[in-house]
């Protein structure tokens, strides 16, 4: 039976789809000798037909660094305990890119008087905005959206929908950011501030009185509008990928809500 996994030069390799070999950090040697030693020899041994080598240096293991960019590796990416270097061997080898975005949601809700619930930032404070914030590592966007409304108004929230998706270049650490705005259902009223180093207030304010105050950005107010029809992604419940060992969250345009 084929495997993706390969013993070369006392490494554990994994092969990748763009024919690169990978190296776990659990699987580098003990000493810096014979890392350097073996890595000398692995890429002598591969170099006419894999593209890439990729090796995850822990913080434990820094001290290897040096050795792997005397060789010709550069960093790709990183964590707060690891580095992700890579080596090229071929000429025009497809190098996949990490973490070229950061990722934020914001929410739209509003309540059953008509409410729009709305904050205001200790730093930025010219406007009233939309409550949100970033999506952590691994966190859906569901569950950011309602963690995120909670600590900057006390507001307990349920996903509704996706009404729009922002794109802003550069952002924060010289990336891309992708702004997800949802709409969300309020499951509470009463406003209580967790995060008031952040957050100077947090208000409900009358629909109406949204779209004549100067005090909102015409940003906020376009996509409140659009949130107010039935357009949007909706999320999924159908089983369809049920199948797989990660999380996940697929949403759609819903027939029923046109």
């Amino acid at each position: 039976m084929k495997t993706s996994i390969e013993y070369i030069s006392n490494f554990k390799t994994t092969l990748d789809p763009y024919n690169g070999l990978t190296i776990e950090s659990k699987d580098l040697p003990k000493t810096k000798e014979d890392f350097e030693k073996n890595l000398v020899e692995l890429i002598d041994k591969v170099k006419n037909k894999r593209n890439l080598i990729w090796i995850y240096i822990n913080i434990e293991n820094s001290s290897f660094i040096p050795i792997t960019t005397k060789v010709g590796f550069t960093f790709h990416s990183c964590n707060s305990n690891y580095v992700l270097l890579v080596k090229v061997l071929k000429e025009n080898a497809i190098v996949p890119t990490l973490a070229n975005h950061t990722l934020g949601v914001g929410a739209v809700v509003i309540n059953k008087k008509n409410e729009l619930l709305l904050i205001k930032e200790n730093i930025r404070n010219e406007y009233y905005k939309l409550p949100g914030g970033h999506i952590d590592d691994a966190e859906m966007i569901s569950t950011a959206l309602s963690r995120e409304v909670f600590e900057e108004t006390g507001v307990v929230v349920e996903f509704e929908k996706i009404i729009s998706l922002g794109h802003f270049y550069p952002h924060q650490f010289y990336k891309s950011n992708l702004y997800i705005l949802c709409k969300a259902n309020p499951k509470s009223l009463k406003i209580d501030v967790k995060d008031k180093e952040e957050i100077l207030e947090a208000i409900w304010l009358d629909i109406n009185e949204v779209f004549k105050r100067e005090d909102i950005h015409q940003y906020t107010k376009a996509i409140v509008e659009s949130a107010m029809n039935d357009n949007g992604l909706y999320k999924s419940e159908t089983p369809i990928l049920n199948h797989l060992k990660n999380e996940f969250e697929l949403f759609f345009i819903n027939p029923s809500k046109n």
